[in-house]
């Protein structure tokens, strides 16, 4: 089998069905960077005292600004409390806090602002649900003494549908004729 990360892994698993002990995988040590490319120190002259800043407290989370530098907030030591202060604080500037309008969730899909009212009145819906009120010209307004003519469109006889009142246009439909006189 490949000696990679797959034959490996075969040779533990059939290890591990026979009952064998199984070897823990050694780790590679990193290896130190060559001489070469470390840069190279002024010599020393005299003791010298590695001097370690100290971590950052509540406190100093509290009296960041905006134009304050973070990195020391996000080091390895510094406790969890701290560095989500220290983020909460940077978080709080304006320049982060602007929304960028594409979030799905954030507007008022009940608002009708997007269809103009001029267009919603022309929609056959709008005028189906009587969201409008109709407005007659003057002459068309059918006044108390007035009598009812009826349309010559409008069929007199009994109706065929359900409810005359959906339908949409007159049944121009042909009778159905009975035998002709050639049965006879």
């Amino acid at each position: 089998m490949a000696e990679g990360f797959l034959g490996r892994w075969a040779k533990r698993k059939s290890a591990a069905r026979q009952g064998l002990p199984l070897a823990e995988p050694v780790v590679a040590a990193p290896t130190p960077a060559p001489k070469a490319l470390e840069p190279a120190l002024p010599p020393v002259v005299g003791p010298v005292a590695e001097v370690e800043a100290p971590l950052p407290t509540l406190q100093d989370a509290q009296a960041l600004t905006p134009g304050s530098d973070f990195k020391p907030f996000m080091a390895r030591a510094v406790s969890p409390e701290v560095k989500n202060a220290a983020m909460k604080k940077l978080f709080t500037d304006p320049h982060y806090n602007v929304m960028d309008r594409l979030d799905i969730y954030i507007d008022d899909y009940g608002k009708s602002d997007p269809i103009p009212e001029s267009m919603l009145r022309q929609m056959v819906s709008a005028k189906f649900l009587n969201l409008f009120e109709e407005k007659q010209p003057p002459e068309a307004a059918v006044s108390a003494d007035a009598p009812v003519r009826a349309s010559p469109a409008t069929p007199t006889g009994p109706s065929t549908h359900d409810d005359p009142d959906l339908r949409l246009q007159p049944d121009h439909a042909p009778v159905p004729q009975g035998p002709g006189h050639g049965a006879e």
